[in-house]
């Protein structure tokens, strides 16, 4: 167990905000009086740039290029990695152990199948979320019609038959692609918005982009939602709401799309939908790209005495609930107050959620049903710049705590930072082109902001070859930053 001469801080997950509070944690050690060891759990056993798996997806990068192996990385920094996937979390310790621990199956190496107990003297979870195909029938790469790019291999997979796809019309076939969301409550409408127009790149280098019908599908409200209640921006001193950049982007490619809609159900070459009117509608594919909505790894939480308190430290989507204000009210209610700055739980004072991994308190988007009582609205999305934010507050307060701070000593609140997305339309150093937005903040603060909820000052987008060009210097930029090389640290996250 975790002895008193050195504390351990143990990290569940090692993606943007897992892997990014592990490198803060260890450049702050030599910082701190109390010595810590860091511990990294992870199922997997590569990092991977999450953002470039568009780009594997359409066959202009390789697995290895957006990839690398953790266990390698780790041992060369000096932190003990454990290849498996965390069960449950004890924050009491039990009736054999006063220190909290948290269980671990091993799923990878001599271990694979063996469980453990892992002590800790704080916990950082950033496990991310669970890919919830399973929430539509026939969604999926695995059981169903579907591809993806939420993973590395799901990204090789979708290159392979979008490339068979590009082989039939060349023979002449006429073919259909949809791509979006493939439930009613997604998130991460941004890589589906990436990888549509990067296929649309592809299909026009190859020369067959006028036997495609390309379809958009999306739970958001209108285009340029992204589960972030839509966006204003200022553009050559005009403000232009998301919605009109995105349909421009739409028309000017030629790709038909369908919002408002929950995909209910997915057949081979056929899925079926639902709008928010309550119109259902179906729809042919020859590909079809679907994102599926995230929940909670699924996690459970016991007590000293075994008593099951998973639904006291999560919420029922299985994300970890944190410093928000989790009250139910309605929407005219909510604020940009609600939602948390410190993550960190407020029963347990030495655990933590974030990225994914923590609950939102409220929808940015507003919520809707449709008249059939199905909810049709995009989740928050939780990633990219906020969850890197979020990992390094959380790391120095743990550093800050360990010296003794009674309380967290930074703060990463969504609604109170911004983000900027560079969304890729197409991979070439002379024809290629990104979206290049800001927005400040990610939550919208109506009481200070009145007009739109954000400074325009700090918030725009622009398209151009430009945007291609930076989209590229931040892949190699933050995967040399990942990899932990000289000089990493002075590089901004």
């Amino acid at each position: 167990m975790a002895t008193l001469d050195k504390k351990q801080i143990v990290i569940l997950g090692a993606g943007i905000s897992g892997h990014t509070a592990a490198r803060y944690l260890l450049r702050g050690r030599p910082k701190t009086r109390t010595p810590y060891e860091v511990v990294v759990i992870s199922p997997n056993e590569a990092w991977n740039w999450i953002p470039s798996n568009i780009w594997v997806g359409v066959g202009q990068m390789t697995k290895e290029q957006v990839t690398f192996d953790l266990a390698t990385l780790y041992a060369r920094v000096g932190i003990p990695f454990h290849r498996a996937r965390a069960v449950s979390i004890h924050p009491e310790g039990d009736a054999d152990h006063a220190t909290p621990f948290v269980t671990v199956e091993y799923t990878g190496g001599a271990k694979v199948g063996q469980t453990a107990k892992v002590p800790y003297d704080y916990l950082i979870n950033a496990t991310g979320p669970k890919l919830n195909f399973g929430a539509t029938e026939g969604l999926g790469p695995d059981h169903g019609h579907t591809v993806s790019v939420c993973t590395a291999d799901h990204a090789i997979e979708a290159n392979h038959k979008l490339q068979a796809t590009i082989d039939a019309m060349r023979r002449g076939e006429a073919k259909t692609i949809v791509i979006g969301t493939g439930h009613g409550t997604c998130t991460c409408q941004g890589a589906a918005f990436e990888y549509i127009y990067n296929v649309d790149h592809v299909l026009r280098e190859a020369g067959v982009r006028d036997r495609a019908r390309m379809v958009w599908i999306s739970n958001e409200y209108e285009l340029g939602d992204f589960g972030m209640g839509g966006v204003h921006i200022e553009r050559g001193g005009y403000i232009t709401n998301g919605k009109v950049f995105a349909e421009s982007l739409m028309v000017e490619r030629d790709i038909e799309w369908i919002t408002r809609a929950a995909v209910n159900k997915v057949e081979a070459g056929k899925l079926h939908y639902e709008q928010l009117d309550g119109t259902r509608g179906e729809l042919d594919f020859d590909f079809a790209m679907l994102i599926p909505p995230f929940s909670g790894v699924g996690l459970k939480a016991f007590d000293k005495a075994g008593e099951d308190i998973t639904a006291k430290i999560f919420a029922p989507s299985g994300f970890m609930k944190v410093d928000g204000d989790y009250t139910p009210r309605p929407y005219a209610e909510w604020s940009a107050k609600d939602w948390p700055s410190t993550y960190q739980n407020p029963t347990y004072g030495n655990l933590f959620a974030v990225g994914i991994a923590f609950a939102p308190p409220h929808l940015i988007s507003k919520p809707m049903t449709s008249v059939n009582g199905t909810p049709i609205n995009p989740a928050p999305p939780r990633t990219g710049m906020p969850s890197a934010a979020m990992a390094i507050a959380v790391a120095e307060s743990i550093r800050d705590m360990l010296d003794g701070a009674p309380a967290p000593t930074r703060t990463a609140s969504m609604a109170k930072m911004g983000a900027a997305c560079v969304a890729s339309t197409g991979r070439n150093f002379f024809t290629g082109s990104a979206a290049t937005m800001t927005v400040f903040p990610v939550v919208p603060d109506y009481e200070k902001y009145p007009e739109y909820g954000r400074d325009l000052s700090l918030t725009f987008g622009e398209i151009g070859l430009a945007g291609h060009w930076m989209k590229a210097m931040l892949h190699y930029t933050f995967i040399y930053q990942a990899k932990m090389k000289l000089g990493w640290s002075l590089l901004p996250d």
